[in-house]
């Protein structure tokens, strides 16, 4: 993924979390903020309590995955952070889909055709 389409700084994290809105599902937390900018960024966090090092960059690759895959599902202009929870590192990548477009339908993030 570009730099460009990715949540970086910790200020960007901290004003997501505390302006944006929020859906919790078993899997994952997805907080979202409408940005000025026309394309969709994308963050993603994974704490250490998950696991080693292995875990934790398994969960953020699937996590990724989960977004290029439904990308053109959403709506453009959010910033997007999702965090992976226990259950992620375990759970079946369908499931997990399931409950990240759940979370996108719960903050209005899907296009009308998908929803």
């Amino acid at each position: 993924m570009k730099a460009a389409v990715t949540v970086k700084e910790n200020y960007e994290f901290r004003r997501i979390y505390r302006k944006g809105r929020s859906a919790v599902c078993p899997y994952l937390v997805v907080y979202c903020l409408k940005n000025r900018a026309g394309g969709s960024r994308l963050g993603v966090t994974v704490s250490k309590k998950l696991g080693h090092a292995v875990v934790r960059n398994r969960v953020r690759r699937r996590i990724r995955e989960l977004y290029r895959l439904n990308r053109d599902k959403m709506q453009s202009g959010w910033d997007v952070i999702i965090v992976g929870r226990s259950r992620s590192i375990g759970g079946s990548f369908q499931k997990m889909t399931e409950a990240y477009l759940d979370c996108l339908r719960r903050l209005s993030l899907l296009r009308e055709e998908d929803a």
